[in-house]
């Protein structure tokens, strides 16, 4: 029943995007529209079907950086938003200046990334690291420091240690935090890994892009945004699904609402 209810509260945004479709795709048969200015959506179709295994060899070297820039994100944003809770001070010093940081594009930074490391796939990993790292460190120093006072309190009159209140209180209170982080950052990786193989990569579906450009294949380069929105869409719904399963206690919380 409950599947069946998502599916009914999605027919609507899918009815539009085909009726979107429709439009366009007669709408370019009429105006007689060039394909290297504009193809309609069949044309799009058929050149994803031909390139298909061409465009997973790309999407492969793409996700590749995606993971490896995540990994490192949600493992710097963890050891520094936990330093940060732990000691105000040092809370104090750094919060503004990851604010301050959002101020400077990507397109700036990653050129440097470039000249320092070279090309290959490690500027890739870092330059989706840095998209990924700010919504990742903001979302847990916000969850730790909504944590409930009390059943902190509750547990140091038990004795427990640090580490125990932070196993049994603080993270499971940042979880639905991090992965609020973590859904935002997920998209925004591919983003990142394509900048990165825009300015220098020898495979990835930001070089597939560059080609299709430079050689007024438009149809194949709607197609690569096709794989790219299916790519991120792919990573939100795999991070909702680990929320899901790392998160019991919310399901029952769910349910009750719902009872």
């Amino acid at each position: 029943m409950k599947k069946w209810v998502n599916i009914k509260n999605n027919l609507p945004a899918a009815g539009f995007l085909v009726f979107l479709l429709a439009v366009w795709e007669f709408l370019g048969r009429v105006l007689d529209m060039p394909g290297y200015i504009l193809p309609v959506p069949s044309a799009i179709a058929l050149a994803l079907a031909e390139n298909f295994p061409l465009l997973l060899e790309h999407t492969r070297a793409t996700f590749i950086a995606v993971l490896g820039g995540l990994i490192l994100a949600i493992g710097i944003a963890f050891i520094l938003a936990l330093a940060m809770d732990r000691w105000k001070p040092l809370k104090q010093a750094l919060y503004p200046v990851l604010v301050i940081s959002q101020a400077v594009p990507i397109f700036a930074l990653a050129p440097l990334i470039l000249i320092w490391f070279g090309a290959g796939l490690l500027p890739k990993v870092l330059i989706v690291a840095l998209v990924c790292f700010f919504p990742l460190a903001v979302s847990l120093v916000e969850g730790l420091s909504q944590v409930d006072q009390e059943a902190v309190d509750l547990m140091q009159t038990m004795q427990a240690n640090r580490w125990m209140i932070m196993r049994s209180v603080q993270l499971p209170f940042a979880m639905p935090y991090l992965f609020s982080g973590l859904k935002i950052a997920a998209t925004y990786s591919v983003l990142g890994a394509i900048i990165g193989e825009w300015l220098a990569a020898r495979a990835g579906l930001g070089i597939y892009m560059l080609r299709a450009m430079h050689s007024f294949r438009t149809s194949d380069l709607f197609a690569s945004i096709v794989v790219v929105v299916v790519l991120s869409l792919a990573l939100f719904k795999l991070v909702e699904l680990a929320g899901w399963l790392s998160m019991p206690w919310q399901r029952n919380i769910t349910n009750q609402m719902k009872g």
